[in-house]
């Protein structure tokens, strides 16, 4: 980037609005564009360029956003998702129209599925060559509507800023997620007179979000806490995209409760907290009166709901009504906040539950005793010498690595759900993994964002070989914006997760087929680009080799590779036991 850029894209939001103030002549609507975006609070969008998206690169500049410019959409995309679920604010790719749009597809659809709120902004023909055959003419909105909340074109320059407004309010609407807008090159680079263009002021249109459902229904929730005797409390990631995780530690420490946490949540609580559980939720659903499951919906991660024991009391806390009490009968649905529900319960019960806290220590005692059990009984696999290197040694060697100030990030399949077995952040936000899903890619734009919006934070990203080579490439792209990380690749050269069910249906000589990758040295890779490389073979030598790299990172300002060579047959429980499709 260019100096007069970077002085551009580090203006104060002084002094654009000192400069919107003067504005009082034409202003077109990739300019109106930028307006819009920073009136959402986006000072960054993720894009490839394409001739039709140009101007809103210009509006940018103007409004101090910054242009990170990706070599591939689908990265674009998740580096969006990415941005929002660190900063809760609204993520925004911008993509040129035909290829560039459906490149990003996987990326939208990961943030549809996780409850991200992305706004992505795609170009179109010009409205004058419409279904004439233009360059890169798709019918986008068609595309993208199964996967958005919102999907639109934007049919008049002058309704540029407002329909923006639009899709972002329908971004927050009950639970989060992705709106699209098409704009059509013309509508984009048309000039208008300000004072007929449609903008919305800043904060002047969106409702507030955090409703605490129906007041009787809290009091309900509060009573059933009060008075069980053995409850177990899920925090899903809902409860912490809607930063509703305060709240929900204040009630689990002030009722005594135990608390499991799964998908962006992991890390709400800290490791040896006396409420933080993660080995025995299996156990506790099992034996539990009253369960809350808080902000993940009951999808195949939960059996669809099966997994709840048929005598316990229900409670299912979602932002979306649609949600609540889907694929299972609960005793007590709440369409709501999580904090906010939170909070209200907490504030019903405060007074009448300190006799009740003290008096459920004992299923506390019994579950944590089970826990170390669990963890007992893993450390064999997780202190394993075997070479070539077990898959759970990595994963205890990743954790036992991580700092307070490590965001970690898992991208593939068996080694996401290993590491989860392992990997026990420290903080709230300090886990991201594709999601339900389940997609490959996802961490090299998570990555990069991740070290955007924290500059000061170590980012550290889990890689499958599969899932590496996808999106690899943009790496290049985070060390270009001062955006540094350390990549683990845990290499078994196949797609394991799925070559396991190949071989066990169809036997050994059929379930190679179409799983099986090359025997790659990624650390290359970092070398190439300009980076720390090294390639691990024995147990021993993943501390030392992480070390390395997290002092080359910081030294040079450059990614690190560590590629580590694991036991292709060594496979996740859950993939064993086919899980993810029961």
């Amino acid at each position: 980037m260019s100096a007069t850029a970077q002085q551009l894209s580090s203006r104060t939001a002084e002094d654009t609005l000192a400069q919107k103030s003067r504005d009082t002549g034409v202003v077109s609507g990739g300019h109106l564009v930028a307006r819009a975006l920073r009136n959402e609070g986006v000072d960054t969008i993720f894009t490839l360029c394409g001739g039709h998206i140009i101007d809103i690169y210009d509006g940018c500049l103007d409004e101090g956003i910054k242009v990170v410019d990706v070599r591939h959409e689908q990265v674009a995309a998740h580096a969006a998702d990415g941005y929002a679920r660190q900063t809760g604010r609204l993520g925004c790719v911008v993509t040129t129209a035909g290829p560039g749009c459906t490149n990003a597809v996987t990326g939208i659809a990961t943030a549809f599925r996780s409850e991200s709120p992305v706004l992505h902004i795609g170009g179109q023909a010009a409205q004058t060559q419409h279904r004439m055959g233009g360059l890169q003419d798709l019918p986008h909105v068609d595309l993208m509507r199964p996967i958005t909340k919102f999907a639109s074109t934007v049919a008049s320059t002058e309704r540029v800023a407002d329909m923006i407004a639009m899709a972002a309010r329908e971004c927050f609407a009950g639970a989060p997620g992705p709106s699209y807008l098409e704009i059509p090159r013309d509508v984009l680079d048309r000039e208008i007179d300000l004072e007929d263009a449609v903008v919305p002021a800043a904060g002047a249109y969106r409702a507030s979000t955090r409703s605490a459902g129906d007041p009787d229904d809290v009091e309900r929730l509060a009573d059933l806490l009060v008075n069980s005797e053995r409850p177990a409390v899920l925090l899903g990631s809902q409860v912490w995209s809607a930063r509703g995780h305060r709240e929900a530690i204040d009630l689990v420490r002030a009722l005594n409760l135990p608390a499991y946490m799964n998908g962006a949540s992991r890390g709400l609580l800290p490791p040896g907290d006396p409420h933080y559980f993660n080995r025995t939720r299996g156990d506790a659903f099992r034996k539990a009166d009253v369960i809350v499951i808080a902000g993940t919906p009951f999808d195949f991660r939960m059996g669809y709901g099966k997994r709840l024991s048929r005598e316990a009391t229900i409670v299912h806390i979602d932002l979306d009504y649609r949600t609540v009490a889907k694929n299972r009968d609960v005793s007590l649905g709440i369409a709501g906040h999580p904090g906010a529900v939170f909070k209200a319960a907490h504030d019903a019960a405060t007074g009448r539950a300190d006799n009740r806290a003290k008096a459920r220590q004992p299923w506390l005692d019994e579950l944590r005793a089970l826990e170390e059990t669990k963890t007992t009984k893993l450390m064999p696999l997780f202190k394993s010498d075997a070479s070539p290197i077990h898959p759970y040694r990595v994963a205890w060697e990743l954790n036992e690595f991580l700092t307070g100030d490590t965001i970690y990030i898992g991208d593939g399949g068996d080694v996401v759900t290993i590491s989860a077995q392992a990997v026990q952040p420290r903080s709230p936000g300090h886990w991201m993994d594709p999601g339900a899903l389940g997609s490959l890619g996802v961490g090299t734009g998570f990555a990069m964002a991740s070290k955007l919006v924290h500059p000061d934070k170590e980012v550290l990203c889990y890689y499958g070989d599969g899932s590496f080579g996808m999106t690899a490439f943009d790496m290049e792209t985070a060390n270009r914006f001062g955006a540094p990380y350390i990549a683990v690749i845990g290499n078994n050269s196949a797609m394991n997760q799925i070559r396991f069910g190949q071989i066990s249906k169809y036997g050994e000589e059929r379930g190679d087929v179409g799983n099986l990758l090359g025997d790659v040295p990624f650390s290359k890779f970092g070398e190439m680009l300009g980076g720390y490389g090294e390639e691990v073979r024995e147990a021993s030598e993943i501390a030392p080799a992480l070390q390395r790299a997290r002092e080359a990172v910081r030294s040079s300002g450059k990614s690190a590779v560590v590629n580590v060579w694991v036991d292709p047959r060594e496979y996740a429980p859950g993939t064993r036991n086919q899980t993810m499709y029961k």
